[in-house]
């Protein structure tokens, strides 16, 4: 369970990143539209596992490659925003996360089973 200091934490990054994906990153990745879905922190606050889905891309390992490639500077980004509100700025880990397609591929395979009617 966290504590009440890793949710107000995680809230916060999780806000700014999404601000960050929206406007000042569209150099690094283009058109994607990148959704920062979660955010975990660590006990300490040293690491931020962040879940981001991944939405306008042929590609989306290529494009979460790109992302861990430009963590640097997406984590440089960050501590401008947030240096003033914690101490320590955590580390960055990307994850994709994909439950949105699992949704959508479990609605896909519930059709067929709705009567006709609804």
């Amino acid at each position: 369970m966290d504590s009440t200091r890793q949710l107000k934490v995680s809230r916060l990054i999780q806000k700014e990143l999404g601000e960050i994906f929206q406007r000042e990153t569209r150099v690094f990745f283009g058109n994607a539209l990148i959704t920062v879905t979660q955010v975990r922190v660590s006990p300490d606050l040293g690491v931020a596992k962040i879940y981001v889905s991944l939405f306008n891309v042929p590609d989306v390992q290529a494009l979460h490659k790109l992302i861990q490639v430009h963590t640097k500077d997406i984590r440089s980004k960050l501590s401008d925003r947030i240096k003033k509100q914690v101490r320590i700025i955590p580390n960055l880990v990307f994850f994709v996360d994909d439950s949105l397609d699992y949704a959508m591929r479990i609605d896909e395979l519930l059709k067929p089973l709705t009567p006709k009617g609804e």
